[in-house]
């Protein structure tokens, strides 16, 4: 997995564009910044507009490549961000941390996937958020007639809004939804998508 990310972000182009996704974008300018953590945030599209919107930014990816890559975009857009590599149990955040949460198609393993959202949530402080956009189970059927579009072929890997209930039961639901969007993100994510959206608000 690791190999495949890291061959993905050697080349000099963004594998999904220099812009932050448009969801998040719309999300972080309705919360006054603190601080926020990007989990499997690839090259730091993400991650530097959240800095650029006054935002404390900390990053977490498996891939040195994408960290690079991340690190020029910061500097090319004069902002700071803390960014490790590695897997998040070897991250050293302390719960209770961070204000949000930004998973922005965090597809992580499906064995794992619902464990990490969960530990995940520890690390927000209480009345925090997740900002959650991610392919959902119905972007199988939509790949298959456009594989433009990109994301897992492992329906497993994919998301339901009840697996998102289920990760996440300590929350106030502000919106949760799957819904067909037009994506034009770099070079692997183009065309029409299924994605699930989750703003929560951690009550517990």
């Amino acid at each position: 997995m690791k190999e495949k990310w890291n061959e993905r972000y050697a080349n000099e182009a963004y594998a999904y564009g220099e812009q932050a996704n448009e969801y998040l974008k719309q999300c972080l300018i309705q919360f006054p910044p603190g601080k926020v953590l990007f989990p499997a945030e690839g090259e730091g599209r993400n991650a530097v507009f959240a800095a650029q919107m006054g935002w404390e930014v900390s990053a977490f990816d498996i891939s040195e490549e994408g960290q690079k890559k991340a690190m020029k975009l910061a500097k090319k857009k004069n902002v700071s961000i803390n960014y490790q590599v590695g897997d998040f149990k070897n991250m050293n955040f302390q719960k209770g941390e961070f204000d949000a949460i930004a998973l922005i198609y965090a597809h992580f393993p499906a064995a794992v996937k619902s464990a990490i959202n969960k530990d995940l949530a520890e690390y927000l402080k209480v009345g925090g958020l997740i900002i959650f956009e991610a392919f959902g189970k119905n972007n199988l059927e939509l790949k298959k007639q456009d594989p433009a579009i990109g994301g897992p072929d492992d329906i497993d890997m994919l998301f339901s809004m009840n697996e998102l209930i289920a990760d996440f039961p300590n929350f106030q639901i502000i919106q949760l939804q799957e819904v067909e969007v037009q994506l034009q993100e770099g070079l692997y994510h183009n065309g029409i998508g299924s994605v699930v959206r989750f703003v929560g608000r951690k009550e517990s």
